[in-house]
Parts: C-alpha cells; structure tokens; sequence
C-alpha cells in the first residue's frame, strides 16, 4: 500500500506556484499552464483520510478525461493534454467559487436532509413523500460554496450567489445551462453502461479570455454517484439497498464507524485488507462507465513517473 501518491513536491520549469487541494495538486506554469496532479488521498465528509487507495488518482484522471473528450462538443473544457496517467495539463483559469451540484434522485447528503424534515434544499423545493432513492420528478441543482483548505463547503442557494455578488446572473445562466447539459450527457452514457448517473458536480472557470469552461473532474466516482439500472425499482419498492459504485460506500463505512467529519471524532482505523477493497470499487466504477478494461500504470516509483513525462510535455511545448 506504500506505491500511492500521498503528496508530490515537484518543481516543474517555469513553475510559478502550487495549489494544494483535497485531492489534486495544481501548479503554476508560467501564469499560462495548469498541471494538474491527481493524487490517490482519499477525502470523505471535506477530511482528507490517512491513507492512500492504489491508483485512485489514475482512475479520476482518466475517467475525467474521457467525460470531457466525450463533452466537449456541448461545453467547453480546460483540458489541453495528459502527459502521464495521473495528470492533467490545461489552461490557467479563474475558478467560480462556487460548485455546481445537480441530482436526479434523492440520495446522499439531499437524503439526510431530507430524513432529517427538510423540505427544500439550497432554495429548492423537495416533494413531499419521497423516500431515499426515489427519482426527482426533474433533476434540481444544489450548489455549494467552494471551500477553502480545512472549511466545509456550505449549501447555498442560487438566489444567494446572486445577491452576494459572487457569480453574476449572466455567468450564472451559463453555468446552470451547461451543468443541465452535462448531467443529461453523462446520464445518457451511463445507461448505455447499464448504470444511473444519480448526481455529481462540476466546477467551471474563466480563461483569460473570458471564456467559461469546465475545469478539474467530471463523472468520476468522487464527484458523482452511480446505481446500478438492472434492478434498481425492485429494490426502491422493497426498500432496499441501492447497488451503487460511489465514494457514498466509503462515507457509510465512515458513519457505521462513528466519523462523519465533526469536532472531536476519531478516523477509524483503516486497514490494508479496506483499503485494497476501495481500489478494486474503485476498478470496478472506472471499467463499468468507461466500458474498458482498466490498465494500471506502473506504480513502482510514481513521483518519478510523474516528473519525467510532465517535463518532457513542458519541453515539447515550449
């Protein structure tokens, strides 16, 4: 379990600076590139967990970079080349602060709200007598607050963003339109798998042009949540259990064991015999919604790995 990308401290030519996310690593090239380092930290309830899952960071990158290839024709994206399995070079961007939430079901942190009596989630209004896992009558988008490093990102409502300035209504149009587009995309390449796409988020950004495009991950089993389709309504009207691939199995692992993130909660003890069965779920999303074998990289020496090809990119390009 050693062979994981836990942190990277490179120094790539032209370097101006790095960002440090909860899961990425991003670095400055030059105030024109962004090389964006998928690591395999694992982060649950905005905590990042003591250890690594085996090519995790391999897995996101390449299904979000897949998803955007398969996007690209109906939104714009950042991504300009992959240089190495875990990596992602695109264009310098001025994030929104903001995420995009939309779900289609009521599921996860929409069915914990709810359970608890809420009725109406980021300013949307929730039907009355859903049950978790059912269907939304129309997807909803909920978006959150773009955290900084160690606060938790908030709901917030679209009403909220607008009022506080920090998206303008023209912006914001856009990125509902292309967050509807996206998740109607990924819905539909989900069926032609046999999965539902039940939610995720995008993050958008701004080039220096002015042009809004979607930036980091997209459809991945981080940001987003996927049944099963054979068998899910024989499930929902026995009340049973979902067969889902998501990271939502590592956040129930989590509350069975008492962590959900708050003040004074311990992380449970995650052995290596666990965290092998997260990277095989892992596996298993990335071979099911890409619909191809998943190849790992070698993972012998990955900081070196990693070095060599993004070097030999930003030469290329020079």
């Amino acid at each position: 379990m050693s062979n994981t990308i836990r942190t990277t401290n490179f120094n790539f030519p032209n370097q101006k600076s790095v960002y440090r996310g909860k899961v990425r690593e991003v670095y400055n090239i030059d105030d024109n590139l962004l090389v964006m380092v998928a690591t395999d930290r694992l982060s649950a309830f905005d905590v990042v967990l003591p250890k690594g899952i085996p090519y995790k960071g391999q897995i996101l990158n390449q299904i979000a970079t897949k998803f955007m290839e398969l996007t690209q024709d109906i939104v714009p994206n950042w991504l300009i080349a992959t240089p190495d399995p875990s990596v992602a070079v695109g264009h310098l961007c001025e994030p929104f602060k903001v995420e995009m939430v939309i779900r289609g079901y009521l599921s996860g942190h929409a069915a914990r709200e709810y359970a608890a009596g809420k009725r109406t989630l980021c300013g949307v209004a929730l039907p009355e007598g859903l049950k978790e896992n059912d269907k939304f009558p129309e997807p909803i988008i909920t978006p959150t607050t773009k955290a900084d490093n160690g606060e938790h990102d908030a709901d917030i409502s679209r009403e909220d963003i607008l009022a506080k300035g920090i998206v303008s209504e023209e912006d914001y149009l856009v990125l509902e339109k292309y967050t509807r587009a996206l998740f109607q995309r990924g819905t539909e390449i989900a069926a032609s798998r046999g999965l539902i796409l039940v939610d995720t988020k995008y993050e958008f950004g701004k080039t220096k042009e002015g042009k809004i495009v979607l930036i980091d991950e997209i459809h991945t089993p981080d940001s987003s949540r996927y049944f099963y389709a054979e068998g899910y309504q024989d499930r929902q009207d026995k009340d049973e259990e979902q067969k889902q691939l998501s990271k939502e199995f590592v956040r129930r692992w989590l509350i069975e064991n008492g962590f959900q993130g708050q003040e004074g909660q311990q992380i449970p003890e995650m052995t290596d015999a666990y965290i092998e069965t997260v990277s095989e779920r892992y596996i298993e999303l990335y071979e099911n919604i890409i619909g191809e074998k998943f190849v790992k990289a070698d993972i012998s020496n990955i900081n070196e790995r990693i070095e060599k090809n993004v070097v030999a990119y930003l030469e290329s390009v020079k």
